[in-house]
């Protein structure tokens, strides 16, 4: 079989797109520079991945980093100019679990005698408006432990913070990449961060790309609510509705993306959870700085009578 030409290969996937039937994805554009000029008032933004060797930060490490900064209009929502990117890979204690070298395609003998440039990470965060990664919740404690240069900045999550499902949509990177048409090679880091940025740059709810409304979800506090002393039987329903278990308070919690949401799950919880009984529930209330991390917030209580 002979392979086309880029130009026939083009020509083919024209044709076939023509067609009812058929849908063509084409590989993720990796772009150096996106050409324009910066406003005076653009956002710094950095894009983040990592890879690791599991799932619990307090045991597991980071193989791989990758970060890129860019520069986004806000008026357009779309970046602008060159893209500053770092790709870094590192040697952990042990050997990387097969799963882990299946799944991503690194080995030992990729990491041996690898470390991270903390020198190039804390450059490329500095002065940053905020971080984003695609599931802070897990990116950022793993960032934070190898880089604490990190630590400093606010947080966005373009997993939790967008309403995905809201557009129809599964908050999977790959399947909002094949939504916009797109495949890439998935779980290397720097070509996740490039397929974050695609995604991103997208317009989506009320014509508006991904970073405006990350910018939106930047600013705006959120709360960390606790269900606590909640009834033993009421795990399924909890865990139903989003809540995780916290070994350490020994409570299930959940997070709010905005105070506003606070009354209409405090009825819920009354409703479902509590019943007539009393119980005074703790909260967190957290910024970008805080949110996504291992840090507390500012704490508080809400009663909820009998």
């Amino acid at each position: 079989m002979t392979i086309p030409t880029d130009a026939q290969a083009q020509r083919l996937a024209h044709e076939l797109q023509q067609h009812p039937d058929y849908r063509i994805l084409r590989r993720l554009p990796e772009p150096s520079d996106f050409g324009g000029e910066a406003s005076p008032n653009a956002w710094r933004v950095v894009v983040l991945d990592t890879e690791t060797t599991g799932l619990d930060p307090n045991h597991a490490e980071v193989i791989e980093l990758a970060l890129a900064r860019i520069t986004v209009n806000p008026d357009t929502g779309l970046p602008v100019g060159p893209v500053a990117s770092y790709n870094g890979l590192q040697q952990p204690r042990g050997p990387i679990p097969p799963e882990v070298t299946a799944l991503t395609g690194i080995t030992d003998a990729m990491v041996q005698g690898k470390t991270l440039d903390h020198a190039r990470v804390a450059a490329l965060v500095d002065q940053a408006d905020w971080v984003v990664a695609h599931n802070a919740g897990f990116d950022r404690p793993f960032a934070e432990a190898c880089c604490p240069a990190l630590a400093q900045h606010a947080w966005v999550c373009s997993w939790q913070d967008m309403d995905w499902g809201a557009l129809g949509r599964s908050a999977k990177l790959e399947a909002l990449a094949a939504a916009t048409g797109v495949f890439y090679d998935a779980h290397r880091a720097l070509t996740d961060v490039h397929a974050l940025m695609h995604v991103l740059s997208q317009p989506g709810a009320h014509g508006r790309t991904g970073w405006q409304q990350l910018a939106v979800a930047a600013r705006a506090p959120s709360l960390k609510l606790y269900a606590t002393g909640s009834p033993f039987e009421s795990k399924d329903l909890l865990k139903a509705r989003g809540y995780r278990w916290d070994a350490e308070r020994r409570a299930w919690w959940c997070r709010l993306h905005r105070e506003a949401e606070l009354p209409d799950e405090l009825a819920w919880l009354r409703q479902q959870v509590y019943g007539t009984r009393r119980a005074q529930l703790q909260f967190e209330r957290m910024d970008a700085h805080q949110r996504y991390s291992a840090r507390a917030g500012e704490p508080g209580t809400v009663a909820l009578p009998g």
